[in-house]
């Protein structure tokens, strides 16, 4: 049963990878077209949300692999708290997003909402290879 976790909480880490690449596709959107904008951003919503489902993933599958296992207290406290980080700015990356949607469609100008989901997707980054860190030495 405990394999069968740990591959569930795998697909759920690779789910969540968006992360690693989105400041560097959200660096591109000003290079296209309103439409191109509001598709682009329209994408990334998608791909947000699945990141979002995989991070439930992950809590609930993590959750059950801390049980096998003893692990510090001060590891589990920073997992929970980047864990919790990650979900926080996700969610608040999502409203940006749609505010660039929204401008593109109504041909107006959505760089404060992109200059926004720069600021937040490079700091999901960080939190993600916080977290990926914070996985490969579960004996802090």
């Amino acid at each position: 049963m405990g394999q069968f976790f740990l591959f569930l909480h795998a697909v759920g880490a690779v789910g969540m990878g968006i992360y690693l690449v989105m400041p560097f596709l959200v660096g591109r959107i000003m290079q296209l077209s309103s439409e191109g904008q509001a598709g682009f951003a329209d994408g990334l919503i998608a791909a947000n949300r699945v990141a979002q489902f995989c991070l439930a993933l992950q809590l609930l599958t993590g959750l059950f692999l801390m049980t096998l296992a003893d692990y510090s207290v001060l590891w589990t406290t920073l997992t929970l708290i980047l864990m919790v980080g990650i979900g926080a700015l996700g969610g608040v990356l999502t409203k940006p997003l749609k505010a660039i949607v929204a401008a593109a469609k109504a041909g107006e100008n959505a760089s404060d909402s992109i200059a926004r989901v720069r600021l937040f997707s490079v700091l999901l980054l960080v939190l993600y290879v916080a977290i990926i860190f914070v996985m490969q030495y579960p004996h802090l």
